[in-house]
């Protein structure tokens, strides 16, 4: 397959698509399981085995299906595999980050061609380049190869560690109202959304995870947005979801066409109570509009754009990037700031560009310093 052609949908059957990514979701914890096991025992050549015989199926399954772009993208990662069954490449840790990456990639690939979606910002054709060099790469050419390779995909040289969690009060300002009603309104949020996030284990922690981010970001860009409304949309940007029916929001499967419009109900709901409360009407603002796009296919308003307050866009980040962290480590996957922070920037259509690079900024630093 050309690659110069990737970022055009090719999909010429839905239904043998959608067989294919069924088929790629059930082979991504066995990826992740034999990857896991090579980093702390690199040389067991029958795990090894094991994970080219696994990519060579799922290649073998997507020229079944049709799906040419998976068959483009594994074969290079399949070449590698083959000359470290062979003992001309070690296993390392950055051609485990390397396989892991290019999983997540396909995986965003094939789900864009269901939705009927572009490929544009996958940046397919630098991938399958780099991987392609990366196959014919001398041992001694190993790390960097790699490393050209993922910062041309991710914008992001390769690391793999837990961002670390806020601890401790976050500062506070006067606000819209006084210092003090600021804060105990501050504190009443913060109390409800560790109300909401009691009601999952999958929450646990994910306040603080995105405060810290929103915050840094908004600092990284020297702070155009008022700190003290940006924590208190944190807080209660997903509050509106408790006045739902649990049994939609606590799901973790793929919620049906009729859940989803449920669902669209709580940026309303949260920010309803903001703008009922004196002194958080730009709170609720940013609460309304953290589910729109710049392109406009964003909710509940369509909001296009500059019509977007960046509050609001900043949340839409933060928010997706924990969702993405929660998303690997509910398929049981290592958490990897790379595979996350690669995710975020591919779509670019559904974030405002001029917050991605600030945001990559905290991600960066926060790396530099683990």
């Amino acid at each position: 397959m050309d690659a110069s052609t990737l970022s055009e949908p090719v999909a010429t059957d839905q239904e043998a698509l959608q067989e294919f990514i069924d088929i790629l979701w059930e082979y991504a914890p066995t990826i992740e399981r034999d990857v896991a096991h090579l980093r702390n025992h690199p040389t067991e050549r029958a795990v090894v085995g094991n994970l080219f015989r696994t990519l060579h199926n799922i290649k073998g399954d997507a020229a079944l299906c049709k799906v040419e772009v998976g068959v483009a993208i594994v074969h290079p990662m399949e070449s590698v595999l083959v000359r470290v069954r062979n003992g001309e490449l070690p296993f390392t840790d950055a051609i485990a980050e390397t396989i892991l990456l290019t999983v997540d990639r396909l995986e965003l690939a094939v789900e864009r061609l269901s939705s009927g979606q572009t490929l544009d910002g996958l940046q397919l054709q630098l991938l399958i380049e780099g991987l392609e060099k990366l196959a014919a790469a001398k041992p001694s050419r190993l790390d960097a190869c790699v490393a050209e390779v993922i910062e041309a995909v991710t914008g992001s040289r390769p690391v793999a560690v837990p961002l670390p969690v806020m601890v401790g009060e976050t500062k506070r300002g006067p606000g819209d109202g006084s210092r003090s009603q600021a804060a105990d309104d501050l504190l009443f949020f913060l109390t409800l959304a560790n109300q909401f996030e009691m009601r999952s284990p999958r929450f646990e922690g994910r306040t603080m995870r995105i405060l810290r981010l929103a915050l840094e970001t908004n600092q990284m860009a020297g702070d155009p947005i008022d700190p003290v409304q940006l924590e208190a949309a944190i807080y209660m940007h997903d509050i509106g979801m408790m006045f739902l029916p649990e049994s939609v929001w606590l799901r973790a499967s793929a919620l049906t066409a009729a859940e989803q419009r449920i669902m669209r109900a709580h940026p309303g709901h949260a920010a309803g109570l903001l703008s009922r409360m004196g002194g958080w009407s730009a709170a609720a603002e940013m609460v309304a509009q953290h589910h729109e796009m710049p392109d406009g296919k964003g909710y509940p308003g369509g909001l296009k754009g500059a019509g977007i307050c960046p509050g609001a866009k900043v949340l839409a980040i933060v928010d997706a990037f924990e969702a993405v962290m929660l998303k690997h480590a509910e398929r049981g996957r290592k958490r990897s700031l790379l595979r996350a922070i690669a995710e975020i920037n591919a779509c670019d259509q559904q974030f405002a560009p001029e917050w991605i690079e600030p945001f990559n900024q905290v991600i960066r630093r926060a790396a530099d310093t683990r």
